[in-house]
């Protein structure tokens, strides 16, 4: 079996990821041979390479792309990796309905720092937060899978913690009049035991700047019992 009749195997069974291990055992031939036609198949943008050894297969309808959207794939790369992840900042904020400014870049939360990924016209940029465990996440079906997304709540509180990554606070602003219809209260207190409280303080202070004062004041009472400063 050639590499372009298991490709072709792998996207009727819909499976649209392998990596160049699969592609090797299933086949039978010898490394170099398999590499060789991989790099072919990459050539003609019937597969293409996020990072090494793992490959995505490539739909007519998105070789434009020279890749498959991120949302397609990261899910199952993060398996690969072993890694906690979620989709996060603006990306979450723009699947929760606040897609005032589309990201340049999908957002994905990891536990360390990792290079971004460039693959075609696709980006992925990478941002670290240590204590991920926990966090709440949002599940979302994709053409491919699932991939898990940060709450509303979680996404306000980091973009805020997070405002380089996040366009400046400005922008935040703009991103949060939108998000905040999907925003619940208790839901953003128990978000905010998570996070240092000076994000709290932050996003309170954008909260009632965008006129969204019930918000606002539902962090009042978390921030006046752990605040140190003002």
């Amino acid at each position: 079996m050639r590499v372009s009749e298991y490709v072709r195997n792998l996207a009727a069974s819909g499976s649209y990821h392998f990596t160049t291990a699969d592609a090797i055992k299933a086949i039978g031939g010898s490394p170099p041979a398999v590499r060789a036609q991989l790099r072919r198949l990459k050539q003609q943008v019937v597969i293409a390479e996020p990072v090494r050894s793992f490959h995505v297969i490539v739909p007519p309808e998105h070789r434009r792309l020279g890749c498959l959207p991120a949302e397609h794939f990261i899910d199952q790369l993060m398996k690969i990796w072993e890694e906690p992840y979620y989709v996060c900042l603006l990306s979450a904020a723009e699947r929760h309905g606040a897609a005032h400014q589309r990201p340049q870049a999908t957002q994905v939360m990891v536990r360390k720092n990792r290079h971004s990924i460039e693959c075609g016209m696709v980006r992925v940029e990478f941002i670290a937060r240590g204590d991920l465990a926990g966090i709440p996440v949002a599940v979302f079906n994709t053409p491919r899978g699932v991939l898990k997304y940060s709450t509303p709540e979680v996404t306000a509180l980091e973009m805020v913690g997070y405002p380089n990554h996040a366009g400046g606070l400005g922008n935040i602003a703009t991103v949060l009049s939108e998000l905040s219809e999907e925003m619940a209260g208790e839901k953003l207190i128990e978000a905010a035991k998570l996070c240092p409280v000076s994000w709290s303080q932050r996003l309170g202070y954008l909260l009632e700047l965008v006129g969204h004062n019930d918000l606002a004041q539902e962090l009042g009472p978390f921030v006046l019992e752990n605040a140190r400063s003002y």
